[in-house]
Order: C-alpha cells, then structure tokens, then sequence
C-alpha cells in the first residue's frame, strides 16, 4: 500500500507522505525549456510523450509520494468543443459554449477530443517512478467549471452581478457537466489513475445560501461516483469559510485545505484525512521560516492522518532546492 493510500484508508498517523499542487510545471527548468518550445499550452496538454514527461519530472528531483497528471481543468470545456487558449501574465481565454451542440455530444465525441491525457495518465501509471507511488488524476469541479465556462476568464476577486440571471442555461450546464465529469474521471481511472482531486478554485466567490445549489449538491454527486469505482477522493474547495458543513454534506476521502484557514480550527471540526494548508509564498522566504512554518502544521496534524501540500499551487518564481529542502523537512519530521 503506498504512504498517501495508508494515510486515506488506514487513517496512519505515524507517517508523512507528500504531494505538491502544480508540482510538474512552470518552476522547474527543464519543464520551462520543454515550454519554451511549445508555446500552445493545450497542445502542450495533448501531447502524451511531452505531458507524460512533465508529470514525471518533479518526480525524478524529489522524493514526493504521488504524480499528478500535467493537464488543467479547463481540458473539459475544451473537450466540449468551447475554444480555450492561455494568454501570458494573463491566464485562460475562452469563447462562447454552443450548449446545443455539447448537448449532443456522446462519449466518443468527448474522449476523442481528450483521448491523449488518458494516455498520459497510462504511460506515467507504469513508469518505474511510481512504484510504491500513486498516480492522482483531477477534475475541476461544477461550479468552478461554470464559473470559466461563464465567464471566459478567470473571475479574481468576484463574479458579476448578472451571473445567475439564466437560471435554465446554468442547469443545462450543469447537468452537461456532471455528464461528462463522470466521464472524464472513468478514463483516467481506467488508465491509472488511482486517485481523483477535485478542485473547486473559485468556491469562495459563493455566499453561504448558494453553496448548498452550486458546490455541495453537484461535488457529491460526483465524490459519490468516485467513490462507487473504489477509488479514494479529494476534494479542494479554496476560499470557503465552513469546512465542517462541506465534509459532512459532500463526505470526500480527504478534504484539502486552503492557507487562510486556520489549521488549529480544522483539527477540531474535521475528522477525515485532511491535505494541504501550508502558504505557497513560503517558499519564496528562507529556509528557516520555510522549516517553522511547514514544521507548524506537520505538529499541528501528528495525531490526525495528514498528507503535507499547499494551501495553493507552488508558484513559478519558486527555487526548486527550496522545494527539495520542504520535501527533507517532511520526510525527516518525527
């Protein structure tokens, strides 16, 4: 049984295993090298010897406990035939959803569009790397998919004020979401995936009275599919204040935990495995603090089963001995 599986399923607490959100990608050298030649990042993403090998990277510099498949959570929208592109110091770009023309999209259709990041998934599943590892697979999750779908960008601080006005559209795309989610999740399983996050980046842009419509109801219907494939699952959903009501509601294997949220609160109110939690901006300071402070939750959870992490994605400017030097910290703590 692999660390991060005894952490979820034997709730150990005697040992430390460690992933870090976006930890194949943009601080790395050798992945800026492979970028710089690959200007089209969802090319980038359909590429399965490019991708395989990105994934794989961080893998061969530290000693993480899991893979996660470099892809991104907008390869759906995409899938669904909604044009998306990355711009530069800006972030995704996307157009217009023909919703009758997704609705009629069947599951070849989907796959076909994709069919290269289960390949992906395949070719690092069976890498030497990912012995006694595990291979996590992701999807965003409804809400947050809604949000950019919506939107066409990323939102920052807020939604607009108009966001909800066609109530009928936003369950049509929900209902197409949850579709094609349960799809997308199913073939990076059968590929082997052997555990699904799903994040939720914007569920903190939602007052309390729509988290049970946009967040809670469509998460458990997928954490219920996961979970009906014996698959473990963990669910982020950044930026929400009550993390005891969306554990109870939407019951994932382990719940990830964001930086702003206070970690002596969570080990009071959570009883399932909990992830995360650390500031990625840690890691641009010293090695002192950096020590102090990932030192901070691993004490903070020694009695509770605890997969160290982010409370975020580890950010571009990082140094990666910085990252080796968390990966020892974690490792070596007692």
């Amino acid at each position: 049984m692999t660390p991060i599986n005894k952490v979820i399923l034997d709730k150990n607490t005697s040992i430390n295993p460690i992933w870090i959100m976006r930890q194949a990608g943009r601080y790395l050298p050798e992945f800026r090298e492979i970028r710089s030649k690959n200007k089209d990042f969802i090319k980038l993403c359909l590429d399965e010897n490019l991708s395989s090998e990105i994934t794989l990277q961080p893998l061969k510099r530290f000693n993480l406990d899991a893979a996660i498949i470099f892809s991104d959570i907008l390869m759906l929208p995409y899938a669904l035939n909604q044009k998306v592109e990355f711009k530069k110091n800006f972030g995704p770009i996307l157009g217009d959803l023909d919703i009758s023309l997704a609705s009629k999209y069947d599951e070849i259709d989907f796959i076909r569009k994709i069919f290269p990041v289960y390949k992906a998934i395949k070719k690092v599943s069976n890498n030497d790397l990912l012995k006694e590892k595990n291979t996590i697979g992701f999807v965003g999750a409804p809400w947050t998919l809604l949000v950019y779908i919506l939107n066409k960008q990323s939102p920052k601080k807020k939604i607009k004020d108009n966001f909800f006005k066609d109530q009928f559209l936003i369950n049509r795309i929900l209902d197409l979401l949850d579709k094609f989610l349960k799809i997308h999740i199913k073939n990076q399983i059968e590929n082997g995936a052997n555990i699904i996050q799903i994040f939720d980046s914007w569920a903190g842009l939602l007052e309390g009275k729509d988290l049970p419509n946009y967040v809670y109801i469509p998460t458990l219907s997928l954490v219920d599919y996961v979970k009906s494939l014996n698959i473990p699952v963990i669910c982020f959903p950044r930026g929400i204040s009550n993390y005891k009501n969306y554990c109870e509601i939407v019951k994932p294997d382990v719940i990830g935990i964001d930086y702003d949220i206070d970690p002596k609160k969570i080990i009071k109110e959570i009883d399932i495995p909990v992830q995360g939690g650390l500031d990625p901006k840690t890691l641009l300071t010293d090695k002192e603090n950096l020590k102090k402070q990932a030192t901070r939750y691993l004490k903070i959870f020694k009695d509770h089963p605890y997969i160290f992490n982010l409370g975020h994605g580890v950010l571009p400017e990082t140094d990666p001995n910085m990252m080796e030097y968390l990966v020892n910290i974690v490792k070596d703590f007692k």
